[in-house]
């Protein structure tokens, strides 16, 4: 398997940094826009698309401005992948916009960025930002 390389993503969006760390922290949150569904134990998530499932640990946060969760291996050990979600909000305008970092195979970034543009799309109608 090839390893994967790291790119990042920056939507901008009509809302406010407290109402979307909501959608990017909380499994109710994320379940409205990232995955079908989503459950939390203490600071393991698991993301559910149709009948497939994925774990992740959530590595780091910081209230109000990030969240990043480290995919799980089927052995229960980290693995080397990660996402994050980030807000940032430019300090004149203050303008706000959502930050994805992710990891893809060299030839699906383009496939992996249309399927964040989906999601962010999906959470754009969730919060109302369209």
């Amino acid at each position: 398997m090839e390893n994967k390389v790291r790119y990042e993503l920056e939507f901008p969006l009509n809302s406010s940094p407290q109402l979307l760390y909501q959608y990017i922290s909380t499994p109710s949150g994320l379940s409205e826009w990232f995955a079908d569904n989503v459950n939390s134990r203490g600071e393991f998530f698991t993301f559910i698309w149709n009948d497939n499932e994925e774990k992740a640990r959530l590595a780091s946060k910081k209230t109000g401005e990030k969240v990043k969760f480290r995919w799980v291996e089927d052995d229960g050990k980290d693995g080397e992948y990660f996402f994050e979600l980030r807000i940032l909000v430019d300090e004149i305008t203050k303008d706000v916009s959502l930050m994805v970092v992710d990891f893809a195979e060299e030839n699906e970034v383009a496939e992996s960025t249309q399927l964040w543009e989906n999601q962010i799309s999906d959470l754009k109608h969730v919060i109302g930002s369209v």
